[in-house]
């Protein structure tokens, strides 16, 4: 088993300061910003989290890598992570983390980042079930489109560009795509599809459930998602979200 550096070692810049927040703390002062840090009671020098301003959004957190010099950004509010990446170069967090404690847009924090950001979620401060809904697609299509997993990506743009299911919250477990009429909690499941690498797309009624059918297309899958969709299944709401 690979033996776990000593975090000092690794970070030894952060343990002079004695915490992962101290660190932070000095170099947004360097770049004239001011930032408002929690470290870690556990872990110090490879956890810190940052409150912010925005009712909606929780507490911002900002990991080290135990194996290697790395930094993990992860933003959530309350539909979900919506900012999340890596640096190696922890001189690009402060800015990050200023502007997630203050309000800034997420479009704002991205431009500040000199990584991928943005899990594709927009922030929903009212909670609205269908902008909840049509955020969850835009992250689910995100992901799709950076699996490397072409039969995924397919089955997804066929999902999402189906309007009995369009309207439905998106939800995936070891790669299986599901629906539900709400977001939390889950409505009864009525289809699984689950995607094989090479081709295939095997029909179940929950994820891990027996096998229904498998068909070869992703069209067929969602047209058999579509026939087994309950007549009382749908969302009220319309997004507001443009």
């Amino acid at each position: 088993m690979r033996k776990e550096p000593d975090p000092a070692v690794l970070y030894p810049d952060v343990a002079e300061l004695g915490s992962l927040a101290a660190a932070l703390q000095a170099m947004a002062a360097d770049q004239g910003l001011s930032l408002s840090m929690v470290a870690s009671a556990s872990d110090p020098l490879r956890h810190a989290t940052a409150p912010s301003v925005v009712p909606h959004r929780e507490a911002l957190f900002v990991s080290a890598w135990v194996f290697e010099r790395r930094w993990r950004i992860c933003g959530s509010a309350n539909n979900g992570i919506l900012i999340e990446g890596v640096t190696d170069d922890l001189n690009d967090v402060p800015a990050l983390v200023h502007g997630w404690a203050e309000g800034a847009t997420l479009q704002e924090i991205d431009q500040a980042a000199d990584f991928d950001l943005l899990t594709g979620r927009f922030e929903v401060p009212d909670g609205n079930s269908a902008d909840v809904i049509a955020a969850q697609w835009q992250y689910t299509l995100k992901d799709a489109q950076q699996s490397d997993w072409p039969e995924y990506q397919a089955l997804i743009e066929a999902a999402y560009a189906e309007p009995k299911l369009c309207k439905l919250y998106p939800y995936t477990s070891h790669w299986a795509l599901s629906f539900s009429a709400t977001p939390y909690p889950f409505t009864p499941s009525f289809v699984s599809i689950e995607a094989s690498r090479g081709g295939g797309y095997t029909i179940r009624e929950w994820s891990n459930g027996p096998a229904l059918t498998r068909v070869p297309t992703p069209a067929e899958a969602i047209s058999i998602a579509v026939n087994r969709l309950p007549a009382d299944l749908g969302p009220n709401d319309r997004p507001t979200h443009p």
